[in-house]
């Protein structure tokens, strides 16, 4: 409490309390090493689509996650990364009830929203690996179509559609914004970075923002053509790249892109401000 009877917020942060124990830094940078694997292999996959012409091989995290458990001790890496992963929605949810360490006040509603969206995508991905590690993940790959089918059922289900597009989209924007203006720097990572990590991220955030800009673009087709089928997840994103002019040459660019950012998370792990 300050003299002038206000009192410290960081002080009150259970995220701040949490921070300071060694335990703790350990598991949320064996979080983000999954969360790096996880792009490393959907790299991989991205690359075959290219120059495969597609194979059948299921480009999303799912499908990366599936090619781990097929790996040897794929299945024992496969716990590891989803309770890696749940630390991760752990650190989040902190953030997001708590606030950021060291945050500026003004920033407070922005910042407790990329927690959540965080802890979303970190707790979808640790389900997803503890459900294929016990052999219970091997859906058709179909869960965004049937998703867009349901919406367009309900009323208004076009206009839900159309704005999902429109969120999915600005996050793509927003990621893309986040890597070239290299704000990563300043809001994930603590002390000195050097410049190939900053390389790293800024490749990987703008990558994963023209994914998820598509996959915005493909809901909001759906929704005006009304026809679900024309909606998808990172698989169709992908896919409608390689099927334009010099698509295979722009899906290997993706796929440096989604590598880069791999890696990106291992210097994360290392480097993590919480």
């Amino acid at each position: 409490m300050m003299e002038d009877g206000s009192i410290v917020e960081d002080e009150r942060m259970p995220s701040v309390e949490l921070a300071s124990r060694r335990g703790y830094q350990v598991l949320i940078s064996v979080g983000l090493v999954s969360y790096g694997i996880v792009h490393l292999v959907l790299a991989w996959i991205s690359a075959q689509v290219a120059l495969s012409g597609g194979g059948g091989k299921n480009a999303s995290s799912t499908g990366a996650l599936k090619q781990l458990a097929e790996q040897p001790f794929g299945v024992v890496l496969l716990w590891v990364m989803a309770v890696g992963l749940l630390t991760l929605v752990l650190w989040q949810g902190l953030e997001a009830v708590g606030g950021k360490p060291g945050a500026d006040p003004k920033d407070r509603v922005k910042d407790r929203s990329r927690a959540i969206g965080r802890a979303v995508v970190y707790l979808a991905l640790a389900f997803t690996a503890g459900r294929i590690a016990v052999g219970a993940g091997s859906g058709s790959g179909d869960t965004e179509q049937t998703l867009t089918s349901r919406l367009m059922a309900a009323p208004f289900g076009r206009g839900l559609v159309v704005i999902v597009g429109l969120a999915v989209l600005a996050v793509g924007i927003a990621q893309i914004v986040k890597g070239v203006r290299r704000t990563f720097v300043e809001d994930d990572l603590a002390g000195g970075v050097a410049r190939p990590v900053i390389v790293l991220g800024t490749t990987g955030w703008a990558a994963k923002g023209v994914a998820l800009g598509l996959i915005g673009v493909l809901f909001g087709w759906a929704a005006l053509s009304y026809d679900p089928e024309k909606a998808g997840g990172l698989d169709a994103a992908l896919g409608t790249l390689r099927a334009q002019p010099f698509g295979p040459v722009l899906l290997l660019v993706m796929a440096l892109g989604f590598a880069a950012f791999g890696l990106y998370c291992f210097a994360w792990a290392r480097n993590a401000k919480s």
